[in-house]
Protein backbone atom coordinates (compact mmCIF):
# COMPACT_ATOMS: atom_id res chain seq x y z
CA UNK A 1 0.00 0.00 0.00
CA UNK A 2 2.97 2.30 0.48
CA UNK A 3 3.30 2.58 -3.30
CA UNK A 4 -0.05 4.41 -3.26
CA UNK A 5 -0.09 6.17 0.11
CA UNK A 6 3.37 7.65 -0.39
CA UNK A 7 2.50 8.96 -3.87
CA UNK A 8 -1.12 10.02 -3.64
CA UNK A 9 -0.49 13.13 -5.73
CA UNK A 10 0.75 11.15 -8.73
CA UNK A 11 -1.97 8.50 -8.44
CA UNK A 12 -4.64 11.22 -8.25
CA UNK A 13 -3.34 13.03 -11.33
CA UNK A 14 -2.97 9.76 -13.25
CA UNK A 15 -6.49 8.59 -12.42
CA UNK A 16 -8.00 11.98 -13.27
CA UNK A 17 -6.07 12.02 -16.55
CA UNK A 18 -7.38 8.59 -17.47
CA UNK A 19 -10.97 9.54 -16.64
CA UNK A 20 -10.72 12.78 -18.63
CA UNK A 21 -9.45 10.89 -21.67
CA UNK A 22 -12.13 8.22 -21.26
CA UNK A 23 -15.08 10.57 -20.77
CA UNK A 24 -13.98 13.11 -23.38
CA UNK A 25 -13.06 10.47 -25.94
CA UNK A 26 -16.24 8.52 -25.19
CA UNK A 27 -18.53 11.50 -25.74
CA UNK A 28 -16.78 12.39 -29.00
CA UNK A 29 -16.84 8.76 -30.15
CA UNK A 30 -20.54 8.36 -29.33
CA UNK A 31 -21.62 11.54 -31.13
CA UNK A 32 -19.41 10.98 -34.17
CA UNK A 33 -20.14 7.24 -34.21
CA UNK A 34 -23.91 7.79 -34.30
CA UNK A 35 -23.51 10.22 -37.21
CA UNK A 36 -21.22 7.88 -39.15
CA UNK A 37 -23.41 4.88 -38.32
CA UNK A 38 -26.41 6.70 -39.75
CA UNK A 39 -24.39 7.56 -42.85
CA UNK A 40 -23.49 3.89 -43.26
CA UNK A 41 -27.18 2.94 -43.57
CA UNK A 42 -28.24 6.08 -45.43
CA UNK A 43 -30.07 5.71 -48.76
CA UNK A 44 -27.78 8.43 -50.15
CA UNK A 45 -24.81 6.78 -51.95
CA UNK A 46 -22.42 9.65 -51.22
CA UNK A 47 -23.16 9.49 -47.49
CA UNK A 48 -22.66 5.72 -47.47
CA UNK A 49 -19.41 6.09 -49.37
CA UNK A 50 -18.02 8.73 -47.01
CA UNK A 51 -19.04 6.69 -43.96
CA UNK A 52 -17.48 3.53 -45.38
CA UNK A 53 -14.26 5.34 -46.29
CA UNK A 54 -13.97 6.84 -42.82
CA UNK A 55 -14.59 3.55 -41.01
CA UNK A 56 -12.30 1.44 -43.19
CA UNK A 57 -9.48 4.00 -43.13
CA UNK A 58 -9.40 4.85 -39.43
CA UNK A 59 -10.31 1.41 -38.09
CA UNK A 60 -7.51 -0.24 -40.10
CA UNK A 61 -4.95 2.29 -38.88
CA UNK A 62 -3.10 1.47 -35.63
CA UNK A 63 -4.14 3.74 -32.78
CA UNK A 64 -0.51 4.72 -32.20
CA UNK A 65 -0.31 6.10 -35.75
CA UNK A 66 -3.51 8.06 -35.18
CA UNK A 67 -1.88 9.58 -32.10
CA UNK A 68 1.25 10.38 -34.09
CA UNK A 69 -0.86 12.21 -36.66
CA UNK A 70 -2.62 14.30 -34.04
CA UNK A 71 0.52 14.97 -32.00
CA UNK A 72 3.04 15.76 -34.74
CA UNK A 73 1.16 16.47 -37.98
CA UNK A 74 -1.95 18.38 -36.93
CA UNK A 75 -0.39 21.18 -34.78
CA UNK A 76 2.08 22.31 -37.49
CA UNK A 77 -0.66 22.07 -40.12
CA UNK A 78 -2.99 24.30 -38.10
CA UNK A 79 -0.09 26.43 -36.84
CA UNK A 80 -1.48 26.10 -33.33
CA UNK A 81 -0.16 24.82 -30.03
CA UNK A 82 -2.79 22.34 -28.87
CA UNK A 83 -2.93 20.86 -25.38
CA UNK A 84 -1.80 17.19 -25.37
CA UNK A 85 -4.91 16.17 -23.43
CA UNK A 86 -7.15 17.67 -26.11
CA UNK A 87 -5.17 15.90 -28.81
CA UNK A 88 -5.49 12.65 -26.87
CA UNK A 89 -9.25 13.05 -26.56
CA UNK A 90 -9.55 13.81 -30.27
CA UNK A 91 -7.40 10.82 -31.29
CA UNK A 92 -9.25 8.40 -29.01
CA UNK A 93 -12.66 9.76 -29.98
CA UNK A 94 -12.11 9.68 -33.73
CA UNK A 95 -10.58 6.20 -33.57
CA UNK A 96 -13.24 4.71 -31.29
CA UNK A 97 -16.03 6.32 -33.33
CA UNK A 98 -15.42 3.76 -36.08
CA UNK A 99 -16.26 0.91 -33.71
CA UNK A 100 -19.26 2.79 -32.34
CA UNK A 101 -20.49 3.34 -35.90
CA UNK A 102 -20.23 -0.35 -36.77
CA UNK A 103 -21.97 -1.28 -33.52
CA UNK A 104 -24.77 1.16 -34.31
CA UNK A 105 -25.03 -0.19 -37.85
CA UNK A 106 -25.38 -3.75 -36.55
CA UNK A 107 -28.11 -2.56 -34.17
CA UNK A 108 -29.96 -0.80 -36.98
CA UNK A 109 -29.94 -4.02 -38.97
CA UNK A 110 -31.81 -5.77 -36.13
CA UNK A 111 -34.78 -3.41 -36.50
CA UNK A 112 -37.43 -4.88 -38.87
CA UNK A 113 -37.37 -3.13 -42.24
CA UNK A 114 -41.16 -2.84 -42.17
CA UNK A 115 -41.02 -0.34 -39.31
CA UNK A 116 -38.81 2.06 -41.28
CA UNK A 117 -40.97 1.62 -44.36
CA UNK A 118 -44.12 2.34 -42.35
CA UNK A 119 -42.54 5.47 -40.92
CA UNK A 120 -41.54 6.68 -44.39
CA UNK A 121 -45.08 5.95 -45.60
CA UNK A 122 -46.33 8.35 -42.93
CA UNK A 123 -44.19 11.07 -44.48
CA UNK A 124 -41.27 11.08 -42.04
CA UNK A 125 -37.88 12.10 -43.37
CA UNK A 126 -34.83 9.83 -43.13
CA UNK A 127 -33.57 11.80 -40.15
CA UNK A 128 -36.90 11.48 -38.36
CA UNK A 129 -37.13 7.77 -39.12
CA UNK A 130 -33.66 7.19 -37.69
CA UNK A 131 -34.07 9.36 -34.58
CA UNK A 132 -37.68 8.50 -33.69
CA UNK A 133 -38.13 4.90 -34.86
CA UNK A 134 -34.91 3.06 -35.65
CA UNK A 135 -32.25 4.39 -33.24
CA UNK A 136 -34.26 3.94 -30.00
CA UNK A 137 -34.75 0.26 -30.83
CA UNK A 138 -31.22 -0.19 -32.14
CA UNK A 139 -29.67 1.14 -28.95
CA UNK A 140 -31.46 -1.51 -26.88
CA UNK A 141 -29.87 -4.32 -28.86
CA UNK A 142 -26.34 -2.90 -28.87
CA UNK A 143 -25.80 -2.22 -25.16
CA UNK A 144 -23.45 -5.22 -24.58
CA UNK A 145 -21.26 -4.70 -27.68
CA UNK A 146 -21.28 -0.94 -27.14
CA UNK A 147 -20.04 -1.39 -23.58
CA UNK A 148 -17.28 -3.63 -24.93
CA UNK A 149 -16.25 -0.77 -27.20
CA UNK A 150 -16.06 1.61 -24.24
CA UNK A 151 -14.11 -0.90 -22.17
CA UNK A 152 -11.60 -1.06 -25.04
CA UNK A 153 -11.54 2.75 -25.07
CA UNK A 154 -10.74 2.79 -21.36
CA UNK A 155 -7.75 0.51 -21.88
CA UNK A 156 -6.65 2.42 -24.98
CA UNK A 157 -6.19 5.57 -22.90
CA UNK A 158 -2.82 4.16 -21.85
CA UNK A 159 -1.52 4.81 -25.38
CA UNK A 160 -1.69 8.54 -24.62
CA UNK A 161 1.09 8.01 -22.06
CA UNK A 162 3.60 8.01 -24.92
CA UNK A 163 2.45 11.45 -26.03
CA UNK A 164 3.01 13.56 -22.89
CA UNK A 165 -0.42 12.89 -21.37
CA UNK A 166 -0.42 11.98 -17.68
CA UNK A 167 -2.60 8.92 -17.01
CA UNK A 168 -2.40 5.47 -15.47
CA UNK A 169 -0.28 4.31 -18.38
CA UNK A 170 2.47 6.80 -17.55
CA UNK A 171 2.58 6.53 -13.77
CA UNK A 172 5.08 3.66 -13.82
CA UNK A 173 7.75 5.90 -15.33
CA UNK A 174 7.15 8.65 -12.78
CA UNK A 175 7.19 6.32 -9.80
CA UNK A 176 10.32 4.52 -11.00
CA UNK A 177 12.11 7.86 -10.64
CA UNK A 178 11.06 7.86 -6.99
CA UNK A 179 12.51 4.41 -6.49
CA UNK A 180 9.23 2.53 -6.27
CA UNK A 181 8.95 -1.10 -7.39
CA UNK A 182 7.79 -1.12 -11.01
CA UNK A 183 6.13 -4.51 -10.57
CA UNK A 184 4.08 -3.22 -7.62
CA UNK A 185 3.04 -0.16 -9.64
CA UNK A 186 1.97 -2.28 -12.60
CA UNK A 187 -0.08 -4.56 -10.34
CA UNK A 188 -1.86 -1.59 -8.76
CA UNK A 189 -2.59 -0.11 -12.19
CA UNK A 190 -4.07 -3.48 -13.16
CA UNK A 191 -6.25 -3.50 -10.04
CA UNK A 192 -7.54 0.00 -10.79
CA UNK A 193 -8.39 -0.91 -14.38
CA UNK A 194 -10.19 -4.06 -13.23
CA UNK A 195 -12.24 -1.96 -10.79
CA UNK A 196 -13.14 0.52 -13.55
CA UNK A 197 -14.11 -2.29 -15.94
CA UNK A 198 -16.28 -3.89 -13.24
CA UNK A 199 -17.99 -0.52 -12.79
CA UNK A 200 -18.71 -0.36 -16.52
CA UNK A 201 -20.03 -3.93 -16.43
CA UNK A 202 -22.36 -2.97 -13.57
CA UNK A 203 -23.57 0.00 -15.63
CA UNK A 204 -24.19 -2.32 -18.56
CA UNK A 205 -26.36 -4.61 -16.45
CA UNK A 206 -28.34 -1.65 -15.10
CA UNK A 207 -28.96 -0.31 -18.61
CA UNK A 208 -29.99 -3.72 -19.90
CA UNK A 209 -32.43 -4.15 -17.02
CA UNK A 210 -33.89 -0.68 -17.41
CA UNK A 211 -34.31 -0.89 -21.17
CA UNK A 212 -35.72 -4.39 -20.92
CA UNK A 213 -38.44 -3.13 -18.57
CA UNK A 214 -39.05 -0.17 -20.89
CA UNK A 215 -40.03 -2.55 -23.67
Amino acid sequence: MGVITDNLDLWRDALVGTLILFVGGGILALVLGIIVGAMRVSPVPIARGVGTLYVNTIRNTPLTLVFFGFAFALPPLLELRIDPVQLGIAALGIYTATYVAETIRSGVNTVPVGQAEAARALGLTFGQVMSLVVMPQAFRSVIPPMMSVFIALLKNTTVAAGFSVVNLGSIRAYLSERGESQMAVILWVMVIFIALVLLLSWLQRRLELRWKVAR
